[in-house]
């Protein structure tokens, strides 16, 4: 697969071409296993594995999976923190050619069932913390292997209390790695095109769908992004390039922007299953610098702002902050360039394998700008109402994408996939301008998903939640401004006649049905909701009128 790198930006309009590695993502560990063996893989409560560690217990669970029946092609639901068991058995399940299914550990039975009714999924890496809500989903869907691992089994301390009770069949992680002693790559004939992993997001309509992602689009995004790092990496040695893992892997962003580029380039992987501010600060004081800390807004700002910021010198720690999941505040930007620390802002999406527009980190970077493409990228602006002219410099347009990072599809979707990828173009939602530099700024979305903490929330999914409370006739969910948070769900319910009810009766359902960050944060009970001609309630009048309130 040949790129093309277009210097558009700098007015050199000279193609280059370049090659992609015709690797799968499995292949990626073989690099630091082969070239820093005995040099730390992965950081984790206290312990740590080397590179040559790792790539023996990918082994070993390959293997074993294999022995178990798993095939490839097979999918595998990744349904764990970030923790070393994640790295183990992702690059375990690619490694026989079967797919990863990231799922959220925090779902309920509820939403993790429609996911493997049209997912197929037999088999699943859990953390014991979520075996009720497992054994309640086994009870819907069939789940031929269930594997249980605790996230202390990996710590320097070790799990120390008696593992849970298991139901029938289902097995432990740490049993299987120590009863597995082959380390043979396993010979199965992965192909580029083929599946690697399926990334569930909502898209423009807001149902979630699985994103299928190839090797080679993941190859492509790792590359690709290592080489927009290359000015800030190439002046430090691979013994000193240390990745922190705040953002969970069975994200995009963490997938790639953590897990895989700090494979391919050799860096040590901080991994934190858990955002805690203090235990943030405490983990960042322990260590002298770290290369790479790819979060989200909301995670910057807890840490720049906190007391101790300024005694633990992280101007001099951190070398560069890299943000997504949402837009960061321009005075925020402005702070982190006075701290001295390199800093990007971008965007991306599930379906463009985390890879789309960046800040340069050298050279013309703009606060509030999303940047410009990455290497071998193309992006338009497209009129709002046909979507085929480029609209002009300066003038609103919905961005459509084409790049080797960009989605074949949607699993067993041909219709979403037809909707949204046209002629290898994808149509993301998002409204934006592009000034005469080139650069982009985000000005709206055209789909309504909700970002909150740097996690996509599709209020679809909570309106049918609101509409099965039995006192509830009519109900929306919106997205409105949250000054840590950027957005936080807000309600709007209409009870039936001669209902009674009141916020705490509402959150408190949604509550059981939806993961926390789902859940409504406030409840407005109206007479009414406003609709259109046709009868659809309009959620944007709602959130507009809420940022009026905030305005005053």
């Amino acid at each position: 697969m040949e790129q093309r790198i277009w210097h558009r930006h700098y007015d050199y309009n000279v193609p280059i071409t370049i090659r992609s590695p015709r690797l799968a993502v499995s292949d990626l560990l073989q690099i630091p296993a082969n070239a820093y063996p005995d040099k730390a893989a992965v950081h984790f409560l206290g312990a740590e594995i080397t590179f040559w560690q790792l790539r023996q217990q990918v082994l070993r669970m390959a293997n074993a999976l294999g022995a178990m029946g798993v095939r490839q092609g097979d999918r595998v639901g990744m349904h764990l923190p970030t923790c070393p068991q994640y790295v183990i058995a992702y690059y375990a399940v690619l490694s026989l050619g079967a797919i990863v299914v990231n799922l959220n550990p925090l779902y309920t039975a509820e939403e993790l069932k429609g996911v493997f009714e049209s997912i197929g999924i037999r088999t699943l890496f859990t953390i014991d913390t979520a075996l009720p809500t497992v054994s309640a989903l086994s009870k819907h869907v069939e789940i031929t292997r269930v594997i249980v691992t605790r996230l202390r089994d990996f710590a320097k301390s070790g799990g120390g209390e008696k593992p849970p009770e298991l139901e029938a069949g289902w097995c432990y992680y740490s049993k299987i790695l120590d009863e597995c002693t082959d380390t043979r790559r396993p010979r199965v004939n992965i192909q580029p095109e083929d599946p690697a992993l399926i990334q569930f997001t909502g898209g423009t309509t807001g149902v979630p769908k699985g994103a299928v992602l190839s090797h080679a689009n993941v190859i492509a995004a790792t590359v690709g992004l290592s080489l927009w790092l290359s000015p800030l990496m190439q002046l430090i040695p691979p013994e000193r390039r240390y990745w922190m893992g705040a953002i969970p892997f069975f994200h995009i962003y963490g997938n790639i922007g953590v897990l895989n580029i700090a494979m391919f380039n050799c860096g040590t992987q901080i991994l934190v299953p858990e955002f805690q501010i203090d235990g943030m600060m405490e983990l960042l004081d322990h260590y002298k610098e770290i290369f790479s800390f790819p979060t989200v807004p909301t995670m910057i700002s807890a840490i720049i702002n906190h007391p101790r910021a300024e005694s633990m010198g992280l101007d001099r720690k951190l070398g560069l902050l890299n943000s997504g999941g949402a837009p960061m505040p321009v005075e925020t930007i402005n702070h982190i360039n006075n701290m001295g620390i390199f800093y990007s802002e971008g965007w991306s999406m599930s379906e463009t394998t985390c890879a789309g527009t960046l800040n340069p980190l050298l050279g013309l970077s703009k606060n509030g700008s999303i940047g410009i493409p990455v290497i071998d990228t193309d992006i338009r602006l497209v009129d709002l109402t046909e979507g085929v002219s480029e609209v002009p410099f300066g003038e609103p347009g919905e961005m459509i994408i084409k790049s080797p990072t960009v989605t074949k599809g949607y699993w067993n979707n041909p219709e979403e996939t037809a909707g949204q990828i046209k002629d290898g173009w994808l149509y993301t939602g998002d409204i934006a301008v592009q000034d005469e530099d080139g650069y982009f700024f985000i000005v709206d979305r055209k789909k309504d998903m909700i970002i909150a903490g740097g996690f996509n929330i599709y209020p679809r999914e909570i309106d049918e939640v609101l509409h099965q409370h039995p006192k509830v006739k009519e109900a929306i969910s919106v997205g409105v401004p949250h000054e840590y948070r950027g957005e936080t769900v807000k309600a709007f319910v209409v009870l039936k006649e001669g209902e009674t009810a009141t916020a705490d009766d509402i959150i408190t359902f949604c509550r059981e049905k939806l993961t926390g960050y789902k859940v409504p944060k406030s409840v407005e009970f109206r007479e009414s909701l406003p609709q259109s001609a046709v009868g659809k309630i309009l959620r944007r009048i709602l959130r507009d009128e809420e940022i009026r309130k905030q305005q005053g």
